[in-house]
């Protein structure tokens, strides 16, 4: 599986149900946890991993053209951790 397009037909596949209700689906469990994160929260799904909003800070950085130094502001970035389940299944 390498995009959406990919997961929405194994959805359909394994759940036997259309690529349109699978499409819909998927589509509501992403704005789902988007909307979660988008308050602060965390989504955990138990055997697969968590999501959850993290801080990074203000820094400098370069520009790679110039090599002068810009400001870099600081940010609320969405990030991933593995739950046991999904580290056991790859390994």
């Amino acid at each position: 599986m390498s995009n959406k397009s990919d997961l929405i037909e194994a959805i359909a596949q394994s759940a036997d149900i259309s690529k349109a209700a699978a499409a819909r689906a998927l589509d509501a469990t992403i704005e789902s946890i988007k909307q979660s994160l988008k308050q602060g929260e965390l989504v955990s799904l138990v055997g697969f991993g968590t999501f959850y909003v993290g801080k990074r800070a203000a820094r400098n950085g370069r520009n790679p053209q110039t090599g002068a130094t810009i400001k870099i502001d600081a940010a609320m970035v969405p990030k991933f951790r593995a739950g046991k389940g999904l580290k056991d299944a790859v390994n």
